[in-house]
C-alpha cells in the first residue's frame, strides 16, 4: 500500500514539475493555457504588420493530424496561448465541419460533425452539450441562450437543415429546405448531402440567414420559415461559405471558383452590386470570411489564415506547415477562424 501511494505521489509531482517548466497556468489531460505562449512546429506567421493588423488572438480548429485533433488559440506571432486536445473517442468526428466559437463568458462552443455540440470552459470542463448525429459545419450561440445548429454533412430531403436548441436540449425551431426547394432544378441535387447547408446566422430582425452550398444560394427566412430573400452566387463562383451581414446591410461571403482562385466578395443586397472583393494566387478552398472592427477581413483558405485590408494588402498570415494546398489534402485544410480582441 505504501509503495502504491509513493508511486502516485511521484506521478503527481512530475506533472506539477512539467507545469512549472512549461509555464502553464492550467494543466490537465485536455486543456492547456500557456504562459508564456509556446512556439508550435505546425504553424508559422509569414506576414505581420502590427501597425495595420487588428491585434488579438485567433481561435480555430486544427485537425490536419488525425491522431491529434485540437482547438488552438494563437497570438499574432503564431504562438499558442491555449489549446484543447479532443479526447480520443471524439477524434473520428473532426471533419467535415469542425466549427469553433468563442463566447462572451470566455468559454468555447464547438461543433463536432455527426456527433454534437459542446461548450467547455478554459480548463476543458464540459459545461453543456447537445448530442445529435445530424449536425455539421456551424453552431451559433444566441443572446437568449439557445444554440443554432446546421445539418448539411449528409442531409437528406426529409431532414431539417437548421435547428434551434434551448439549453435543455429541446428543438424549439427548425427549418426544412424541402418546404421550399423540393422542385427543379434543386430536387435531384446530391453532393455530400442534398443541400450541404454550411452556415446559419440569426439576424437582428429575427430572421435567419442560411447558406445552401449545393444550391449556390444564400437565403433569408422569417420565423415562420418562409424565404423572404435569396441570392444566387453562380455568376461569381460556387460553393458559397459563411455569409455575414454587415452593419450597412451588405453581405460578405466566400465563393470558390475552380480552376480559378477563390474570392471573398461583398455585395449590396439591394442591387446585387459587388462593392468589394479580394483574391490572390493559391487562394483555394476558401470557407470563412470575417470583417474585423478595423475594416480588415480575416479569411481562411486551405492551409492559411490571413488578414487583408480594404485595399487588398495582406497584413497578417498564418500558415499550416507540412500540408500543401492540393485537392488530396482537402481533409486536412483549415476550416474557420475567429479573431478575439486583446483584453
Amino acid at each position: 500500500m505504501f509503495e502504491k501511494k509513493r508511486k502516485t505521489f511521484l506521478i503527481l509531482y512530475l506533472i506539477s514539475v512539467v507545469a512549472i517548466i512549461s509555464g502553464c497556468k492550467t494543466l490537465n489531460y485536455r486543456a492547456i493555457t500557456y504562459n508564456p505562449p509556446i512556439v508550435d512546429p505546425d504553424f508559422y506567421v509569414g506576414i505581420y504588420h502590427p501597425d495595420k493588423a487588428w491585434n488579438g488572438t485567433t481561435l480555430f480548429a486544427d485537425y490536419h493530424n488525425p491522431d491529434r485533433p485540437r482547438i488552438v488559440e494563437v497570438n499574432m506571432r503564431g504562438e499558442i496561448v491555449w489549446e484543447y486536445l479532443l479526447p480520443s473517442y471524439l477524434w473520428q468526428y473532426s471533419n467535415p465541419g469542425f466549427d469553433v466559437e468563442w463566447l462572451p463568458n470566455n468559454n468555447i462552443l464547438f461543433l463536432l460533425p455527426r456527433r454534437g455540440v459542446y461548450e467547455i470552459d478554459r480548463n476543458g470542463n464540459n459545461v453543456w452539450s447537445y448530442l445529435d448525429e445530424k449536425v455539421s459545419h456551424d453552431a451559433d450561440r444566441l443572446p437568449n441562450g439557445n444554440t443554432l445548429v446546421v445539418w448539411g454533412g449528409r442531409d437528406e430531403i426529409s431532414d431539417a437543415q437548421v435547428k434551434e436548441i434551448n439549453p435543455k436540449g429541446k428543438v424549439v425551431w427548425a427549418w426544412y429546405a424541402k418546404d421550399h426547394f423540393y422542385k427543379p432544378p434543386f430536387k435531384n441535387i446530391f453532393r455530400e448531402g442534398w443541400t450541404h447547408a454550411n452556415a446559419v446566422t440569426r439576424l437582428l430582425n429575427g430572421n435567419t440567414l442560411i447558406s445552401l452550398r449545393n444550391f449556390d444560394l444564400t437565403v433569408e427566412v422569417d420565423p415562420r420559415g418562409s424565404v423572404v430573400w435569396s441570392f444566387d452566387w453562380k455568376p461569381f463562383g460556387n460553393n458559397p461559405h459563411e455569409p455575414e451581414i454587415q452593419p450597412n446591410g451588405n453581405i460578405l461571403i466566400a465563393v470558390q471558383r475552380f480552376p480559378e482562385w477563390d474570392k471573398a466578395i461583398e455585395i449590396d443586397r439591394k442591387t446585387g452590386e459587388v462593392v468589394w472583393q479580394f483574391t490572390k494566387p493559391r487562394m483555394r478552398v476558401t470557407r470563412d470570411v470575417d470583417r474585423l472592427p478595423n475594416g480588415n477581413t480575416l479569411i481562411v483558405a486551405g492551409t492559411e489564415i490571413f488578414e487583408v485590408t480594404p485595399k487588398g494588402e495582406v497584413v497578417w498570415q498564418l500558415r499550416l506547415k507540412g500540408v500543401e494546398p492540393k485537392k488530396e489534402n482537402h481533409s486536412k485544410f483549415l476550416y474557420k477562424a475567429q479573431r478575439i480582441a486583446s483584453h
